[in-house]
């Protein structure tokens, strides 16, 4: 795996072109199926660009190439449940749970306050 190409792929991900992102990772996940950085983040990409078969693949490959990930297993579980498959969801989640990684909830807000002084 070229480092400079993960690099690139994480900027497009942080630029929220996560279509970009699966575009560049997943010919370094074919040559490097073991990197667990990169499937994490192909992972991403595809969750995020709504190719949920593609995020199961990746998210099921993480799994097996770290079972002791928590969070793997939540990105799994959610991914299921996008899918329309809560019992299965369900499964991971628990797992996930009791791994001690918290679910996560959805959506995230962020406020700031303005600099009014000004």
């Amino acid at each position: 795996m070229s480092y400079q190409e993960y690099q690139r792929a994480n900027l497009f991900f942080d630029s929220k072109d996560y279509s970009g992102a699966a575009d560049i990772l997943a010919p370094i996940v074919e040559a490097d199926p073991g990197n667990r950085a990169a499937v994490e983040l192909l992972g991403r990409s595809y969750f995020h660009s709504a190719q949920l078969g593609r995020a199961e693949a990746a998210f099921r490959r993480l799994v097996e190439l770290d079972p002791a990930n928590g969070w793997a297993y939540e990105a799994l579980g959610r991914t299921l449940h996008r899918q329309g498959r809560p019992d299965e969801a369900g499964r991971y989640r628990r797992l996930a749970e009791a791994m001690g990684t918290e679910p996560e909830t959805g959506a995230v807000y962020e406020v700031r306050a303005a600099n009014l002084a000004d």
